[in-house]
C-alpha cells in the first residue's frame, strides 16, 4: 500500500509542473541524454536491432504509470484471429521473478511469467512467449510455434532492439501530463513522434488519434468459471460488505467504475501496479464479496478463488482497424491480401 501511495503521489505531480516536479526537472535532463545517446547507438549500429522473419507489431507507450496497453493487446490478437492470421505475443513479464525464457501456460504462476502476459493467453488461447529481453523472447516463439505468421509486442516502444514493422502507441486519460520526461514528467521519450497509429481514450494535446473506450463488462468471473451479471452479484451482495482490490497502475478508476455501475464499495483497497496479492487473504475478510481486476485475478484466484474478477472490455473505432489491415498489407507476404481485404471490406493491392 505504500507503494501504491507513492506511485498515486507521482502520477499526481506529473499532472502539472509544480514544486516536485520542478524539484525533479534537472533530472529529467540527465534522463533525455541518456535516451538520445541510447538511441543513436541504435541507430548508428553499435548495438544490434533484431529482424524477425514475420511482421511485429509494438503495443506500447510513451508515459509511465499504464496506459492500458494490455486490454488493447488483448483485442488486437483476437482481431488478428478472426482474420485468419496466427498471432503469437512477446513481452518482458514486468514483476516475474524468473530471468529465463519462458512459455506461457494456463496453469503458469504470475510470479514466473508476469500477470499480464499470464492474463493474455488465458484470453485469447495464443502463443505467448516472456524474455528479459524481448527479442529473445520472439526469436524462442517463432522456434517453438512455426504457425505463427505475426508478433505482437505486449509494451515495448523502448526496447529498440527488435524491430517493429508496425508501432501503436497508446494513451489514456491523462495523456501526455506535464509534458516533461522522467521523473519529472511521466514521459519516457520526447512527444510527439513519429509513429503508425495513435490510440487514445482522453485527449491528446497534439496530432490525430483512434478514439479507445474502455468500460467494465456486465458480468463477473470466478476461478471456477462460475459467471454472474453484476446486476445478479449486486443482489447475492445483500447484507455483506463488499471490498475491491486493484494493483493496477490507477486503481482508483477501476473503483470509480465499480461504483459507477451500482456496487457500494465498503472498501477499496489500492496497491501498486503488479504489487504481489498474498497478503489479500489478511486484508479482507472471507465473508466479504471481494471484487478485482481480470490482472489481478491470476495471481489472487490462488489465495482467494472465491473473488469476482470484472473483465474490461475495449472498443476501437472502425477506422482504426481500416488503418491497421492497410499496414499489415504493407508489411505482410502476398498471401495476406486476399484473406486481409475479406476480412476488412478492402480491395487487394
Amino acid at each position: 500500500m505504500a507503494g501504491a501511495a507513492v506511485q498515486q503521489t507521482l502520477l499526481r505531480a506529473w499532472q502539472q509542473r509544480g514544486l516536485l516536479a520542478c524539484t525533479l526537472w534537472p533530472l529529467s535532463l540527465l534522463y533525455r541524454g541518456l535516451w538520445l545517446l541510447r538511441r543513436n547507438l541504435f541507430r548508428t549500429g553499435v548495438l544490434t536491432v533484431h529482424r524477425m522473419p514475420v511482421p511485429v507489431i509494438v503495443v506500447g507507450n510513451v508515459v509511465a504509470g499504464g496506459g492500458g496497453k494490455t486490454p488493447l493487446v488483448i483485442e488486437l490478437v483476437r482481431q488478428l484471429q478472426s482474420m485468419g492470421l496466427h498471432p503469437g505475443v512477446v513481452s518482458r513479464g514486468y514483476g516475474r521473478t524468473r530471468p529465463d525464457s519462458l512459455a506461457v501456460a494456463a496453469d503458469s504462476d504470475a510470479a514466473d511469467v508476469g500477470d499480464e502476459p499470464l492474463l493474455i493467453h488465458r484470453r485469447t488461447g495464443a502463443p505467448v512467449q516472456v524474455a528479459t529481453r524481448r527479442a529473445d523472447a520472439a526469436k524462442a516463439l517463432l522456434s517453438a510455434q512455426p504457425q505463427v505468421d505475426v508478433l505482437v509486442c505486449d509494451d515495448g516502444l523502448q526496447h529498440l532492439g527488435l524491430h517493429r514493422d508496425i508501432e501503436i502507441c497508446v494513451f489514456d486519460d491523462q495523456g501526455t501530463g506535464n509534458g516533461w520526461m522522467l521523473p519529472a514528467g511521466p514521459l519516457r521519450e520526447p512527444w510527439p513522434r513519429n509513429t503508425d497509429l495513435v490510440v487514445r481514450s482522453g485527449h491528446l494535446p497534439t496530432g490525430p488519434a483512434y478514439a479507445i473506450e474502455r468500460v467494465l463488462a456486465d458480468h463477473a468471473v470466478r476461478a471456477d468459471g462460475t459467471a454472474l451479471g453484476l446486476d445478479t452479484l449486486k443482489a447475492s451482495a445483500t447484507g455483506r460488505p463488499i471490498s475491491a482490490v486493484a494493483g493496477i497502475a490507477r486503481p482508483q478508476a477501476f473503483f470509480a467504475m465499480l461504483r459507477a455501475r451500482g456496487l457500494a464499495l465498503d472498501n477499496s483497497l489500492a496497491l501498486a501496479d503488479h504489487a504481489p496479492l498474498d497478503q489479500v487473504s489478511c486484508l479482507v475478510p472471507e465473508e466479504h464479496l471481494l471484487l478485482c481486476t481480470e490482472k489481478d485475478a491470476v495471481k489472487l484466484w490462488r489465495h482467494r478463488p472465491d473473488a469476482w474478477a470484472v473483465p474490461l472490455v475495449v472498443t476501437l473505432e472502425p477506422a482504426f482497424w481500416s488503418a491497421l489491415v492497410l499496414l499489415l498489407l504493407r508489411h505482410g507476404p502476398p498471401a495476406w491480401s486476399a484473406k486481409l481485404s475479406s476480412a476488412h471490406g478492402h480491395t487487394p493491392t
